[in-house]
């Protein structure tokens, strides 16, 4: 058995990771921190280091994450409710009339947090100081009042809580992992008219999401920060090794820092015997993501809009062929062609007609363009006829879909991919995920969900990928691609 000495290491010490803001000056969290020492709550080093950074503040007095947020990925039995809520309740202490919501998706995590919040306003140096009707337990209306005209209101997200709300301050937005984009929308119009001097604030807070998660909101807040695309939000992660053995107690204190102070050693056991599963112990007791990112954008719109290119004429050849089918047999044929540094890509042909798709790319790859297929796709069945026919079609291996995704992914935030705007290849990329191949951090395309039809894009990265070794033609080759369903 490991033993950990007790110690108070800051906050730096114990995050993964940490994005905070530039341009902080000063912050509230000294106000608060005095309050709430005043009421007998004290945080350990690495928590108040949490306060400090969530309520920085630049030289406008406004806070650094008014408009990013503060976001925070830690696993379970950390403490968060104890440090949110604390903060929050000092917040609603020393500015009256403090607007605030705390939300989970679960209405029983909501409810749970709630008697958390109870307990705390609930000592005899806080309670004094809430209103005569302070405590609020109606089913659907749990609210704390403070004399001071603050209030704190409760709610899950999975009853609609939250719609209508104005002049909020602070939203707390709990199981941030099961924050769909839509309860997002829903929610932050609430605090158009924050009336908070330094602004109004989003706190979000969660475990890794599962794939089947609507986890699109907390991945992209994690995403931003870790590429360094975040300039006013604070991330703060806390999490295992990512490649730490389930059962190793070293790790307790890289994946809880309240243990063994706060936390005893028997609740991380406990943890660990009654979430078997390991994959949800990894996401939720450890706080390890995954490598790769089902929730993710790829390329995100912004990017691809920004691709957007008029090409080459249309009777000049492309250098290169990809073919995919869709599991509902829809075919989809791109072509990409070099243009100076540019390589770009355009859907030539589509349709759910093998033998029309064999006889249009038999005709267009007649001077042997080479033509790439995915040795698992249901487009592989058109292989042996068009070898039969001359063309020069080529089974790809898991390997080569996942340097072709990577060349996909490098060119197109490089700036040196191009499409003329089709809405099939858009809607394509704008649904596409990241799906692991291999054990050595390789990928392939997937679908978000079952709206999503993604075989333009993947006959658009077979086809960049050979575009990519691939020279410029020097004869003047040129075919007519105005043929059969033809796109462009």
């Amino acid at each position: 058995m490991t033993t950990t000495t007790l110690s108070t290491p800051r906050l730096s010490e114990v995050a993964r990771h940490l994005v905070i803001p530039e341009g902080i000056v000063t912050s509230v969290y000294p106000k608060i921190e005095k309050r709430l020492n005043e009421a007998g709550v004290f945080f350990d080093v690495w928590q108040q280091g949490w306060g400090k950074v969530a309520l920085g503040c630049r030289a406008d007095g406004k806070f650094a994450a008014t408009i990013g947020g503060v976001v925070a990925s830690v696993p379970r039995q950390v403490g968060k409710t104890f440090t949110i809520g604390h903060l929050l309740i000092g917040l609603a202490l020393e500015y009256p009339g403090v607007r605030a919501i705390w939300t989970s998706h679960h209405n029983r995590t909501t409810t749970n947090t709630f008697r958390s919040f109870q307990a705390m306003v609930g000592r005899k140096s806080i309670a004094p100081l809430l209103a005569s009707n302070g405590i609020r337990t109606a089913n659907g209306e749990q609210e704390i009042r403070f004399a001071n005209g603050s209030i704190i209101m409760f709610g899950a997200r999975e009853y609609g809580f939250g719609r209508g709300l104005d002049r909020i301050d602070m939203i707390v937005l709990d199981e941030a992992q099961i924050l769909s984009i839509k309860a997002l929308e829903d929610m932050v119009p609430a605090m158009n008219q924050a009336r908070n001097p330094h602004g109004g604030l989003l706190v979000f807070i969660g475990t890794p999401p599962r794939e089947t998660d609507p986890g699109e909101v907390f991945s992209e807040k994690r995403h931003q920060a870790l590429s360094g695309k975040a300039t006013n939000q604070v991330y703060i992660e806390i999490s295992a090794d990512e490649d730490a053995d389930l059962d190793d107690e070293s790790q307790y204190p890289k994946m809880n820092p309240s243990f063994p102070a706060r936390t005893s050693l028997e609740s991380m056991l406990r943890m660990r015997e009654n979430l078997p599963d390991e994959d949800s112990y990894r996401r939720e007791a450890m706080g390890i993501w995954p490598k790769v990112s089902h929730h993710v954008a790829v390329i995100s719109p912004a990017v691809w809009r920004d691709l957007k290119a008029v090409g080459p004429q249309a009777d000049v050849s492309p250098v290169a062929f990809g073919v995919d089918m869709s599991h509902g047999l829809q075919i989809s044929v791109v072509g990409s062609w070099l243009c100076g540094e540019k390589i770009h890509t355009e859907e030539v042909w589509a349709g759910d007609d093998v033998a029309a798709a064999v006889e249009w790319i038999a005709a267009g790859a007649k001077r042997r363009i080479p033509v790439l297929i995915d040795g698992y796709s249901p487009a592989a069945q058109m292989i042996p006829e068009l070898s039969s026919r001359g063309v020069k079609a080529k089974r790809t291996t898991a390997g080569d879909m996942t340097k072709g995704c990577l060349i996909f992914e490098t060119r197109a935030n490089a700036g040196t991919l191009s499409h003329s705007g089709q809405p099939q290849l858009a809607a394509a990329v704008a649904g596409a995920r990241k799906r692991p191949i291999g054990d050595a951090g390789g990928w392939g395309w997937d679908r978000r969900d079952a709206t999503v039809t993604i075989h333009p894009l993947v006959a658009a990265t077979l086809a960049l990928l050979s575009a990519s070794s691939t020279r410029a033609p020097t004869n003047g080759q040129r075919i007519s691609t105005r043929r059969g369903a033809v796109l462009l």
